[in-house]
C-alpha cells in the first residue's frame, strides 16, 4: 500500500521561519503522513520527562537547607531555562500533529517559539558562567576567588535572563499567524524581509554559538589541564571542587553534543541564503535536518537532570538528605497519629 505524502512547509521551525521562503518553494520536500504523529509523540515525551525531571532538580536545589553553591546557582538557572522550554513544547507538539496548522492564536504563536529561543540563548550562557566559575576555581583559585561569590552569581544570572529576553524581542514582535492557501493551514511564521532574516541568523550564530563556544572551549581546555597537572591531595575543599567540576564537564559535553549540529546547520543555511551554497537537493536536505537537529537539541533539556543524578555526587547527597528528612517527618506524623488514636480510644 502506498503511503500518502504531504508537502512540508518551508517555514515551520520554531527557531526560525520567514514568509519569503528563501530556501525556495520549488525545493519543498515531501513528508509521509506517519512522520507527524511520530514527531508529535517524541516532542510530548520530551515535554513530560523534561517537566518532571527539571521540577525535581529545582525542588532539590530550593528545598535543601544549605544555600546553593555558585555552580549550583548556575545549574539551577539552567534547569529553569530547560523547564521554560519543555513547558511550551506540548503546544508545538499539537502544531506538528496538525501538520503545521496552528490552532492557538497569535499570542501563543509568539510566546511558544520565544521560550525555545530563550532556552537556546540562556542555556549556553549559563554554561559560559559555570565554565568561567570552574576556570577561576581551578586555574586561578587564589587571585580570582573574590569573584566567586553567590551574590555575583545571582546577578550574572539576572543579566543572562535580561539579555536573552532582549535578543528575542524581534522574534516576539515579528512572529505572526497566517493562513496559507497553498497548504490550507494556518502557519505560525516570522514576518521578516530577506535582510532581517540574514541579520537575525547572523546574530544568532555569533551570539549563541561562536562567542559562547569559544569561551567554553578555552575554559574547558584550561580546566582539564589544571586537573591533569594538579597533585592529588586529600583536602575536602579540593575534593568538593573536583566533584563539582566533573558534573559541569559532563553537562558541557552533553550540551555541545546536542546543540552543535543545530548551530552548524544554521551556518549552512546562512550560506545558502547568501547563495554561497546552492542546489535544490541541499535545500531539501536542510529542511529535514533542521527538524531532526532541533529535536535532538530539545533532548538536552531532559538529559541535564539525568546527568545531575548520575554524575553529580553533591546532588546525590542533597537528594539523600531531603529523602531522609521527608521520611523522618512522615514517620513522626505516623507515630503521632497512632499515639493520638490510642489516647482517644482510652
Amino acid at each position: 500500500m502506498t503511503l500518502l505524502t504531504t508537502s512540508v512547509p518551508a517555514n515551520f521551525s520554531p527557531i526560525h521561519a520567514d514568509q519569503n521562503n528563501t530556501n525556495g518553494t520549488s525545493c519543498s520536500g515531501k513528508t509521509e503522513d506517519w512522520v507527524y504523529p511520530v514527531m508529535q509523540v517524541y516532542i510530548l515525551l520530551i515535554a513530560v520527562l523534561g517537566i518532571v525531571f527539571n521540577v525535581f532538580v529545582l525542588m532539590v536545589f530550593c528545598l535543601h537547607k544549605r544555600a546553593c553553591t555558585v555552580p549550583e546557582i548556575y545549574l539551577s538557572n539552567l534547569a529553569a531555562a530547560d523547564l521554560l522550554l519543555v513547558s511550551c513544547l506540548p503546544f508545538w507538539a499539537v502544531y506538528v500533529g496538525n501538520k503545521f496548522d496552528w490552532p492557538f492564536g497569535s499570542f501563543l504563536c509568539k510566546l511558544v517559539p520565544l521560550s525555545i529561543t530563550m532556552n537556546a540563548y540562556c542555556s549556553i550562557y549559563f554554561l559560559v558562567l559555570v565554565s568561567l566559575d570552574r576556570y577561576m576555581a581551578l586555574v586561578h583559585p587564589l587571585t580570582l576567588e573574590r569573584l566567586r561569590r553567590p551574590k555575583y552569581a545571582k546577578l550574572s544570572c539576572v543579566v543572562v535572563w535580561a539579555v536573552g529576553l532582549l535578543l528575542n524581542v524581534p522574534l516576539f514582535i515579528f512572529r505572526e499567524i497566517k493562513y496559507s492557501s497553498e497548504t490550507s493551514t494556518t502557519l505560525c511564521y516570522l514576518k521578516y524581509s530577506v535582510t532581517h532574516v540574514l541579520l537575525f541568523d547572523t546574530m544568532m550564530i555569533i551570539f549563541s554559538f561562536i562567542i559562547p563556544i569559544s569561551i567554553i572551549s578555552y575554559c574547558t581546555l584550561k580546566i582539564i589541564q589544571a586537573l591533569n597537572n594538579r597533585v592529588k591531595q586529600v583536602i575536602n575543599t579540593e575534593n568538593t571542587e573536583q566533584k563539582a567540576t566533573t558534573l559541569v564537564l559532563a553537562v558541557l559535553f552533553a550540551f555541545l553534543i546536542c546543540w552543535i549540529p543545530f548551530h552548524i546547520l544554521k551556518i549552512i543555511e546562512l550560506l545558502v541564503r547568501l547563495k554561497v551554497l546552492e542546489g535544490c537537493s541541499l535545500k531539501t536536505a536542510l529542511q529535514y535536518c533542521q527538524q531532526i537537529f532541533m529535536y535532538v537539541a530539545f533532548f538536552n533539556s531532559v538529559l541535564n537532570p539525568i546527568l545531575y543524578v548520575i554524575v553529580g555526587k553533591q546532588f546525590q547527597e542533597k537528594v539523600k538528605k531531603l529523602f531522609k528528612k521527608s521520611t523522618n517527618k512522615s514517620l513522626k506524623r505516623t507515630i503521632s497519629s497512632n499515639v493520638n488514636s490510642v489516647y482517644s480510644q482510652g
